[in-house]
């Protein structure tokens, strides 16, 4: 009798070590394949943020690399996103058509980043800051361009804000409320740390609403709630992610905040 074949929706991560601990208890098991949106093997996402100072690059981070996949007999479909699950005939397909057989399906769709809904938010030029493409956009806007807006105040925000100001920016760290890292730092640290900030050359919108993103076909500036407009060749967004369950609802699922299980 075969192995089972076990497919796994997600190649960060969460997924791959759940990979490893199954391979450790049974590593004959299953026949398993791996879908990846992204083309890269599974690297450590925490350490994004000394990628994007140059501190560290890629292949520093990476945990799993397309070399473990094969050792362990595993076909690792890189670059290939699932678009649907057909529970019926139990095979996933992907956007190019790919398609997988499984006795066994693990979703670890994980999150994506929240972009708020203004005008030009689809810009080139205007990334989120969640995967290895993103930070590989950033530095080259900061190869070409001078003038960098975060949106968001919170930890990855400022994180991204650092990295840019690494990479000689002039970085303008947009936020709503009226203290950064409202959620882990009452108003005192907060404080404290704005001013830390701002001593390192970072400088800060407190209480400011974004009402739009400028530009034709890049982005040019951002205007706010109050009338202000400022100059941006870059725009990060870092407010945020939602659990990324698209495709399980497609799939029809029972989804609310998340699949629930």
């Amino acid at each position: 009798m075969g192995r089972e074949r076990l497919v796994l929706v997600g190649n960060g991560m969460a997924g791959v070590r759940t990979l490893e601990e199954l391979l450790a208890l049974a590593p004959d098991l299953y026949e398993i394949t791996v879908f990846g949106a992204e083309p890269h093997g599974n690297y450590n996402r925490i350490l994004l943020s000394p990628v994007l100072a140059g501190e560290k690059r890629l292949e520093e981070i990476m945990l799993n690399d397309e070399a473990w996949y094969a050792e362990r007999g595993i076909t690792l479909h890189k670059g290939r996103e699932v678009t649907e699950i057909d529970r019926a005939r139990r095979v996933v397909r992907a956007a190019d058509g790919t398609e997988a057989p499984y006795d066994r399906l693990l979703l670890a769709t994980g999150s994506v980043p929240f972009v708020i809904p203004v005008p030009g938010n689809d810009l080139e030029g205007v990334v989120t800051f969640r995967d290895i493409g993103d930070v590989e956009r950033m530095i080259a806007a900061a190869g070409e361009g001078r003038h960098a807006v975060v949106i968001g105040g919170g930890l990855l925000g400022l994180e991204a804000a650092h990295g840019l100001l690494r990479r000689g920016m002039d970085v303008t760290v947009v936020h709503l409320l009226d203290r950064l890292m409202e959620k882990q730092l009452d108003a005192t640290a907060a404080g404290m740390l704005k001013k830390a900030l701002e001593e390192r050359g970072l400088k800060f919108l407190m209480e400011h609403e974004t009402e739009a993103i400028l530009g034709e076909r890049r982005v040019e500036g951002v205007r706010f709630a109050n009338g202000l407009e400022i100059p941006a060749d870059l725009v990060v967004m870092a407010v945020g992610i939602r659990p990324n369950i698209e495709l399980a609802r497609r799939a029809g699922l029972h989804c609310e905040r998340g699949v629930v299980v």
